[in-house]
């Protein structure tokens, strides 16, 4: 590993440092083009390193050089800089194991600090023609794999390689029950609107997560599984008379207990805001809930029907809900009654490369009426992101939030759709299309 060395500061050399060129080339990229905070982050960091200065990379400095923050600014409330760091990590993975894959010298920022490291990339060994194809490394594999899955041509080695893929993210779970995921606490504003109501001190907050299993089983199958059928497990079990050698691996696959990267990004935010509001959160898989559950508390559901049949239950009081088809591998934000100029429905194809995904986050009582329901779904995995990006961004949630907002400043239910694009299976920038006040 090379660090950045104090040399870097002559002015004639780092003109034509070539990891000078590197980050310029980062930049310009199809990951980092739209995503402008991260941009000037990622180019700030390597600066301020490239020109010897790599001891002024501080919290606070990058707070206020970055994030416009004031000087004495309190970084232990508002962790921008280290919820910003650490999303500029995942971008960073997301190019050198995509666009950036031939790149020789790879940007890393390790943990617990913000001074980059040029690291050295070791030469690929050629792969023999009589080698079998390996699964691709690209981190965003257990992002997307269920659209993977159903992209990839029909074969029992397909399903093999889901399991493989999905293996990747095993135990997620459990990992976060022995701290393995630390993530910066969030900004925190006092009184926040929407999470004031949203974890209550001393009370409970459940975070049900997705069911990637259940993505990829409706995939291999092509057809949704209603509620019903998820609870009792018969799709689990049951391997149809035609079934395919596909579809049968499809069953096996779907006996696993799988949640993706984005759940993980969950777990550590809202983590996070229970502490700072003095409240719980219990984070529970998808299959282990029951329908008392939705009765009391507050609940977070990841993800739409798909992943998170629970969703269902609320649809019928929802004007934007999801609807897929399979035989087209398209799905859609489908609104049940446009306003104005408002489309029908958004439409997200998950063939393409570089595809629009929508996101939307509804925030509703719950089945009794003596709690909050919080929705964070999307057509694709990087749509849930969207929709998670958005909640957890103040400076774009609470200026939303502000127009909402009755005249005794209470906050109303509210559904909000987000549409954003796809990058390599992670959500870039994303913009407000339509949005709902429940009355």
């Amino acid at each position: 590993m090379i660090f950045v060395e104090k040399e870097a500061a002559n002015p004639g050399a780092s003109a034509t440092d070539p990891r000078r060129e590197l980050v310029s080339r980062v930049v310009a990229s199809s990951l980092f083009a739209k995503a402008e905070r991260l941009s000037t982050l990622l180019l700030y960091v390597c600066n301020v390193a490239l020109d010897g200065r790599a001891d002024e990379l501080s919290e606070q400095n990058i707070g206020e050089a970055v994030f416009g923050r004031s000087r004495d600014y309190d970084s232990a409330n508002d962790g921008i800089v280290r919820a910003q760091v650490s999303r500029l990590r995942q971008r960073l993975d997301l190019y050198f194991e995509g666009e950036g894959i031939d790149e020789p010298v790879r940007i890393v920022i390790p943990r617990g600090g913000y001074i980059p490291f040029f690291e050295p990339r070791p030469s690929k060994e050629p792969i023999p023609p009589t080698s079998p194809m390996p699964i691709p490394g690209s981190v965003d594999l257990p992002v997307e794999s269920p659209h993977i899955a159903r992209s990839r041509s029909t074969g029992t080695a397909v399903a093999w390689s889901l399991v493989a893929v999905l293996a990747i993210v095993v135990l997620l779970l459990s990992l976060k029950d022995l701290g393995f995921f630390k993530k910066a606490p969030p900004t925190h504003v006092a009184t926040h609107p929407l999470w004031s109501q949203m974890f209550i001190p001393g009370q409970q907050t459940t975070l049900v997560l997705a069911d990637s299993n259940l993505v990829v089983w409706q995939g291999m199958m092509k057809r949704d599984v209603p509620l019903e059928e998820y609870l009792s497990g018969n799709y689990r079990t049951t391997i149809p008379a035609t079934a395919t050698p596909l579809q049968k691996e499809a069953v096996q696959i779907a006996q696993g207990r799988y949640t993706s990267m984005i759940d993980v990004e969950m777990i550590q935010y809202f983590s996070q805001i229970s502490q700072l509001e003095k409240s719980k959160l219990d984070a529970r898989y998808t299959r282990d809930l029951r329908p008392n559950d939705l009765k009391q508390g507050n609940i977070i559901l990841s993800g739409a029907s798909e992943a998170n049949p629970w969703v269902l239950l609320f649809e019928h009081d929802m004007n934007f809900v999801f609807s897929y088809d399979r035989l087209h591998d398209k799905s859609a934000v489908i609104n049940r009654t446009p306003i104005g100029n408002e489309p029908r429905e958004w439409d997200s194809i998950h063939t393409e490369n570089q595809h629009h995904v929508y996101g939307v986050v509804a925030y509703l009582p719950n089945l009794s009426g003596n709690g909050n329901v919080l929705i964070l779904e999307g057509t694709t995995i990087a749509g849930t992101e969207s929709a998670l990006d958005f909640v957890s961004d103040d400076s774009q949630l609470l200026p939303f939030l502000k127009q909402l907002r009755r005249a005794d400043g209470s906050l109303p239910h509210f559904e909000v759709v987000l549409g954003t694009d796809n990058m390599s299976g992670s959500a870039v920038k994303n913009s407000i299309l339509a949005w709902r006040i429940k009355k």
